[in-house]
């Protein structure tokens, strides 16, 4: 056999055998979520609740149809009430009205009732305001801290005094500081919003400064060594050196919070009345129609879909800022 024809033969094979493993990637997961998809539908026959029988998938998939032409529905008539201000503005200006009023046609919001699509927005919105903030608040603490151990040694009995506290606990303490110190009487952001956020905040801290400061104290002590012999400053070698060495570590804390953020949210968003997903699972449950349960189901698949697809995201992030480019998505 010449080289030729055996080069081809071995590409031919590495293609069926990089072939059957993507298949097999494929196939297994689908296999297990139809495996789930019967053993949940065989289970919800037999499980009776004082909102009737529990939902089924095809019941919560029915459901989740029905809240998107809920949402379709709602957005018709915000377009027609939108279009009817247009013309009532349009028909004052041509009868010379005086442009105040004018403009009280065209300022006038649509009141209509926050569909699910949205109250998704509202949450991701939230849980990313939360998470940013309390990022830029915990990586640079946790850089400080890794790189001084008397710091380390004096921060650390903090953290690990409020790193347990539940969302349920933060809450009402956050909620009468926000009331006091947030007085306006044309308020830009709702309070409901600014409690969630900053609850989300104060319990997703803790991940990303823990994990910040290990990765910062574990950096190779041959590469501080030969910064301090370059006589770098403070912040070329936190730039240069401490940093890329700690991605990881850092990213690894990032995800954990961001986690942790996406399931205070939902706790947050039930107690402080912020229109997100928290809520709607709330009033579905506040409701108690027959059909709230599938609701509730259909709300609490989004939420694990998009935790997942949050989590994808830091990793695909984290590949884009690490240095080591051959890291494994996993």
């Amino acid at each position: 056999m010449s080289y030729q024809k055996l080069f081809q033969w071995n590409g031919l094979a590495r293609a069926v055998t990089i072939g059957k493993r993507q298949l097999m990637n494929l196939l297994i997961p689908i296999t297990a979520l139809l495996v789930f998809g019967l053993i949940w539908s065989a289970g919800a026959q037999n499980i009776q609740t004082s909102l009737g029988a529990f939902p089924g998938p095809l019941a919560v998939m029915q459901q989740g149809i029905t809240l998107y032409q809920e949402h379709q529905t709602e957005q018709d008539k915000a377009a027609a009430f939108y279009e009817r201000m247009q013309q009532k503005a349009d028909k004052a200006r041509a009868q010379g009205k005086p442009q105040e009023k004018i403009d009280r046609y065209l300022q006038r919001k649509y009141t209509g009732p926050v569909t699910f699509p949205q109250q998704i927005s509202i949450s991701l919105i939230t849980v990313m305001t939360g998470f940013i903030i309390a990022s830029l608040i915990a990586i640079p603490i946790g850089i400080v801290i890794g790189m001084n151990q008397v710091l380390y040694q004096a921060f650390n009995p903090i953290i690990q005094l409020f790193k347990p506290v539940s969302p349920l606990a933060w809450l009402p303490l956050v909620t009468l500081v926000v009331s006091a110190v947030y007085v306006s009487e044309d308020p830009w952001l709702e309070k409901s919003f600014i409690n969630s956020a900053i609850v989300v905040s104060l319990c997703c801290l803790w991940p990303t400064i823990i994990n910040t400061a290990v990765g910062v104290s574990g950096v190779n002590p041959d590469l501080i060594n030969v910064s301090r012999v370059l006589q770098l400053d403070w912040w070329t070698r936190t730039r240069k050196i401490v940093l890329p060495s700690s991605v990881p570590m850092i990213f690894t804390g990032l995800r954990l919070s961001l986690g942790i953020a996406w399931m205070v949210l939902i706790a947050a968003e039930m107690l402080a009345q912020n229109p997100g997903l928290g809520k709607f699972v709330w009033d579905e449950f506040q409701n108690g129609s027959s059909n709230s349960l599938a609701r509730i189901m259909v709300a609490v698949l989004v939420i694990g879909l998009i935790g997942f697809l949050l989590d994808r995201m830091m990793l695909m992030l984290q590949r884009q800022v690490n240095w080591d480019k051959n890291a494994v998505l996993r």
